[in-house]
């Protein structure tokens, strides 16, 4: 029960989502958040025992102030815009010093939206809480928001939104030289970039409603919507006017299920090891080393999204620096390599939500020690082969509160992304040895001559 001394909004919270403020005595925001029921979820502050940063929260509220908004993927749009406008003391302190997540758009000529975590805004050059992007930043991208509280609900969000304003991942033929579509493009969530279907002006203003969304500009976009609707019916393009239809419903019948089944659950700063920020069904990348006696030496990255592999994001590795049998330098090499093309094509190489390491404590240490050279924080968790998959042996930090709350519940998954790192590392392996056996016989043959 909420004490009466502090004083609520309209003396009474809705059931219904929104926008929460929490302001101290002296008119200080403490924090903002967001909810599916502003009632239950303000109420579940006081009902129970916290832990000592709740507590010290709880006992500052002096008054609480809500927004309703008509979905929980608002409330959660609007969250982000009020914290980086506002900065509550309580939001930036950053629950268990992790970085919140961002949603950037790169400056091209068909700019792709991109997830970024807080601490790796600065390489490009990024204040996360500047009202306008400085010159630096503007190079890289054409907008970025957040902070978003919750990286699973802004990923989301963003599957459910991208029905609606279909972006790319692709290059144009003008880039990659084909008109090949890719997979999104058959499901109709890319909007033709690859085959050249559509051009820059076409597709910018897709993106640009996407950033009026995130802007909390819905009404303006289904305004102008329902303008072009009409000038289509007019002009009798019906199949277009049904396609601006349809968007125009899913926006204003916006459904939260996704959102709301891992929301509202535990409160900010919870140390509640059931629960994490790290989203099985992101990206999961898993390296493997093949190679006997040093020779025809390869490393490999495959790649899970949603459970399954992705394959067009499998890389292969030719160990170039690395020479003998040296397993833990030659996993140094891959990652070395992976992480600079992460540098260089964010875009094209995401860093992963984890890093499953075949191997024990020497390559998931070395893996670890070239992290927090090239300041890069992604979790780790290494697999040593027991007899059977079975009795793998999970190695990773257990004082990472997020790793450890979905290592046991997420072994499964790690072990078939390295599994399938493992067969891809063997097949590329057995691929190059074959090609330099033909190659020696080659030579033999000319020497014989």
């Amino acid at each position: 029960m909420i004490p009466s001394l502090i004083e609520i909004k309209n003396n009474t919270l809705p059931d219904e989502p929104g926008v929460y403020l929490y302001y101290a005595k002296d008119g200080t925001l403490l924090y903002v958040g967001k909810a599916t029921s502003l009632k239950k979820r303000v109420g579940s502050y006081f009902n129970k025992a916290h832990d000592n940063r709740i507590g010290k929260l709880v006992a500052e509220i002096a008054r609480i102030d809500y927004i309703e908004t008509p979905t929980v993927l608002e409330a959660l749009v609007l969250e982000a815009n009020e914290i980086k406008a506002r900065k509550p003391k309580y939001n930036i302190l950053m629950r268990d010093d992790k970085s919140y997540l961002y949603l950037a758009f790169t400056n091209e000529g068909f700019p792709k939206p991109l997830y970024i975590r807080g601490h790796d805004l600065k390489k490009f050059g990024v204040n996360p809480f500047a009202k306008t992007l400085s010159k630096r930043t503007k190079e890289k991208f054409i907008a970025v928001y957040g902070p978003f509280t919750s990286g699973y609900s802004l990923k989301k969000s963003m599957e459910y939104l991208r029905k609606i304003f279909p972006w790319t991942e692709c290059d144009p033929p003008s880039v990659t030289g084909k008109k090949r579509p890719c997979f999104y493009r058959h499901i109709r969530i890319c909007p033709g970039v690859c085959t050249g279907e559509i051009d820059r002006t076409e597709y910018k203003k897709i993106i640009q409603d996407l950033m009026l969304f995130f802007e909390g500009k819905k009404t303006r976009i289904v305004t102008s919507m329902k303008k072009e609707m009409e000038t289509a019916a007019k002009d009798q393009r019906y199949e277009h006017a049904a396609e601006v239809r349809n968007k125009i419903f899913a926006l204003e019948h916006i459904r939260d299920v996704a959102l709301i089944t891992k929301e509202d659950v535990e409160l900010p700063f919870s140390e509640d090891t059931s629960r994490s920020s790290i989203d099985l069904d992101g990206r999961i990348e898993a390296y493997d080393i093949s190679n006997i006696s040093g020779t025809s030496a390869v490393g490999v990255m495959t790649v899970f999204v949603d459970g399954r592999p992705s394959k067009k994001d499998y890389r292969k590795f030719k160990i170039k620096t690395v020479t003998g049998s040296n397993d833990v330098g030659m996993m140094e090499e891959v990652l070395r390599r992976r992480l600079r093309r992460a540098e260089l094509h964010p875009q094209a190489w995401p860093l992963p939500e984890v890093m499953v390491i075949d191997g024990g404590k020497p390559q998931v240490n070395r893996v670890q020690t070239v992290l927090d050279e090239l300041g890069v924080s992604v979790p780790i968790l290494g697999l040593a082969k027991g007899a059977d998959r079975k009795q793998d042996r999970m190695i990773f930090d257990r004082s990472n509160s997020d790793l450890a709350a979905i290592a046991l519940r997420g072994k499964e998954t790690f072990q078939k992304v390295r599994d399938e790192a493992h067969r891809f590392a063997v097949k590329y392996h057995r691929e190059l040895r074959r090609k330099r056996n033909v190659n020696v016989v080659k030579t033999l043959k000319k020497r014989r001559r």
